[in-house]
């Protein structure tokens, strides 16, 4: 280390200026980290504030400088908590020397050994890191992979409220991660700590599962299921969305609505839809026994599941007698959000068109959504303009989504959109046709899921659903928990079905009947 023979802080009649003092600290720092001789030198010379070894103090002072950029650039995060430490040193020392003239000196000795507690406690605090690379097991590899996934992706950078760093270097010292199964229950961990159902952890087979269903089949028993909340004030169990056409549940008689209280005698109390959705699957040809809640009745159903294809759309054109400009109305049942929706869309506008339908019907009833991308390619074709949705983050919009003219085939002819049961994508798709006014929406609220998940997937199979965004729609309502407010009723009779839609229309004495001149009229 290196010293000077003469103390470093003058006494109180000469009332040095406040920069000279901390021009002082400054030296007293280098000289601890710079000990080569012209730095030492330079030291001692401009402590004593004069000439010393037949030198000029310019070149070394000059020297000095250079040493500080260098330290600087090296150790910025040490030198700022030691310019605090200095700081409230210099606040000791001034209040010590306005004492009495027996405390006016302080001695070089003295002096470099608070400046040593000083850079103690300053290296002990600026010096911490996490684990090296080499350090670092398989284990807390694949933690640390989870985390950054969250860390960069996540929409809420508050990460509901704490310090996502800190919990990341408090968890490679404190959790257990010796085994494959004790990092995915730290990862697990993890991610409740931001209180969002919707980011989730998917181990190897349960990501596999996600990406099949998105791509057109599932072996279950064809249920959509959400949190009952939003759908009817229910506190517990698992709310049933959408039964699919033709699967086992909808065989059953399960409806929209319907709350399943049990799977296989596992009660749905607390349990995460997610994991009620795994239970709900397995092998084809196996059974699952469920408790379902109706209304004010309870009944238990035994399910045997099967593959179910998830054909995203129906269609079929209904004529209607007498009437003029609607005469042909194209219906087009649109299923879920999968990798073939928007292809499958406008097929069945081109076939029904090569049948001079002249209008268009667009059911989204238990819908429950699927691909965000998909939902934009499909408002883009009933849309040749207009903002589709608003991604958000904690900040406010981050992105626009807008339709402008590409893929647009069907952008003139009157549409309505049939709603019930509908969440996620079919929200996205149900506020832009609203909201831009392209379509009169019939039917009830939506879910109210308002926000995005994206599925990243992690070296070792399995993966993480983290929320990128909430969305708002174009008048920016922000739908999450609230839904979608249709523009009229559907009557409570109205069929699901294709064919017992088109007999609604027609028979104009069933308590079903829509008008078929008034149908598509915005008032």
């Amino acid at each position: 280390m290196a010293t000077c023979s003469r103390p470093l802080f003058l006494s109180a009649s000469a009332s040095p200026s406040r920069a000279s003092l901390r021009r002082l600290h400054t030296v007293a720092v280098v000289s601890m980290w710079e000990p080569r001789p012209p730095l030492r030198t330079a030291c001692c010379c401009l402590a004593q504030m004069k000439h010393c070894c037949g030198r000029s103090t310019e070149p070394s002072v000059s020297r000095l400088t250079q040493s500080i950029k260098r330290i600087l650039s090296r150790y910025s995060s040490l030198m700022i908590i030691l310019r605090c430490n200095l700081s409230r040193f210099y606040n000791t020392v001034t209040s010590m020397r306005q004492d009495g003239a027996s405390k006016n000196f302080m001695s070089a000795g003295f002096g470099r050994v608070v400046l040593g507690m000083m850079l103690v406690m300053s290296i002990s605090a600026a010096t911490y890191t996490a684990p090296s690379s080499s350090a670092l097991t398989e284990e807390n590899l694949l933690f640390l992979e989870a985390w950054r996934a969250v860390d960069r992706a996540y929409y809420d950078k508050s990460f509901n409220g704490q310090s996502w760093f800190r919990y990341r270097e408090n968890a490679l010292r404190t959790e257990p991660m010796n085994t494959r199964e004790e990092t995915y229950a730290a990862i697990k961990k993890m991610l409740s700590t931001l209180d969002d159902p919707f980011t989730r952890f998917l181990e190897p087979e349960k990501l596999k599962s996600l990406r099949s269903g998105t791509q057109g089949a599932l072996t279950g028993v064809g249920l959509s299921i959400g949190y009952p909340m939003a759908l009817n004030g229910s506190p517990t169990g698992v709310a049933v969305i959408s039964a699919n056409p033709g699967g086992p549940a909808e065989k059953a008689g399960i409806l929209p609505g319907d709350i399943i209280l049990a799977i296989d005698n596992r009660s749905t109390e607390d349990m995460d839809i997610y994991d009620a959705a795994e239970f709900l699957q397995g092998p084809e040809g196996s059974s699952v026994d469920l408790s379902i809640r109706s209304g004010v009745n309870t009944r238990h159903v035994v399910l045997k599941r099967q593959t179910v294809t998830l054909n995203p759309v129906r269609s079929r054109m209904c004529e209607i007698p007498g009437a003029k400009d609607s005469s042909k109305i194209g219906y087009i049942k649109l299923t879920t959000f999968n990798q073939n929706a928007s292809v499958s869309v406008k097929e069945a506008i081109k076939t029904l068109r090569d049948n001079n339908v002249k209008s268009f019907v667009l059911d989204l009833r238990n819908n429950s959504g699927g691909l965000f991308p998909e939902g934009i390619e499909i408002a883009k074709i009933w849309m040749d303009k207009g903002v589709i949705v608003y991604i958000c983050d904690s900040k406010g919009v981050r992105d626009i989504y807008e339709a402008d003219g590409a893929g647009t085939i069907a952008a003139s002819e009157p549409l309505v959109v049939l709603n019930k049961g509908t969440a996620s994508a079919s929200e996205i798709l149900v506020g832009a046709l609203k909201d831009n006014k392209r379509a009169v929406v019939y039917g009830e609220p939506t879910y109210g899921k308002g926000k995005i998940q994206s599925v990243f997937a992690l070296s070792d199979g399995s993966g993480l659903a983290v929320t990128v965004a909430r969305y708002e729609t174009p008048a920016h309502t922000d739908i999450d928990k609230v839904g979608v407010t249709p523009d009229r009723p559907l009557p409570a009779t109205f069929p699901s079905d294709e064919d017992g839609f088109c007999s609604c229309l027609r028979d104009s004495t069933s308590p079903c009947n829509l008008n078929a001149a008034q149908l598509f009229a915005r008032s």
